[in-house]
């Protein structure tokens, strides 16, 4: 118990200093927004938190943050796609569709930001999520040599946020050994510039 709260206090504090606010993020020549996945419910809406997370990118992306939105998350399956909802979301209100990238394959945080390294060919990124969440992807980003800031997006309180601070604990310190491994995610694939036009991931 004291190494996993010794290795948790060691993630966040490595990183705290990247997290800035939205004002500071329109003054970084970013390659993109990284809005990382979470929940949507049946009818095809996103959750409320991942809701959260599209507004504040969106505000970010209205700001001049970045010209691209990167939105990651899981379409390991036909009958459950956040990615798809993601960008319908940011189409809706008023984002270009072919400034909005998918990343079908998000199937974790890890996988989110080594995907944006190696697949989208992303170097410099302002990742979009709750606080809780940011330490643990700007601890895999620096790792994996990418150049990340982080914006939280906590407007709200959510259901289950203490048991979901919890597990975070235990997520951070098992990314702490995989960006010391750096397995390759799931899938990789070819490669699909974060410059070009994001039309090309769509299925």
């Amino acid at each position: 118990m004291a190494a996993v709260l010794i290795l948790n206090a060691y993630v966040k504090a490595s990183v705290r200093d990247k997290i800035i606010t939205g004002e500071q993020a329109a003054s970084i020549d970013s390659d993109c927004v990284l809005i990382l996945g979470a929940g949507v419910w049946s009818d095809g809406n996103p959750s409320a938190m991942l809701e959260d997370r599209l507004l504040e990118g969106i505000k970010l992306y209205n700001g001049g943050a970045s010209e691209k939105l990167l939105m990651s998350g899981d379409h390991g399956r036909n009958e459950y796609d956040e990615v798809n909802v993601m960008k319908k979301f940011a189409i809706d209100r008023g984002i270009p569709s072919e400034n909005i990238f998918m990343d079908h394959a998000g199937f974790s945080t890890y996988e989110s930001l080594y995907r944006a390294r190696d697949i989208f060919g992303a170097g410099k990124i302002i990742i979009v999520t709750q606080k809780y969440h940011l330490y643990r992807a700007l601890y895999i980003a620096d790792k994996l040599g990418i150049e990340a800031y982080g914006v939280a997006s906590d407007p709200r309180r959510y259901a289950g946020q203490m048991r979901m601070s919890f597990r975070e604990i235990l997520a951070r310190v098992k990314d702490f050994f995989n960006a010391i491994v750096q397995p390759e995610p799931t899938f990789l694939g070819d490669t699909i510039s974060i410059r070009g036009n994001g039309d090309a991931t769509n299925d």
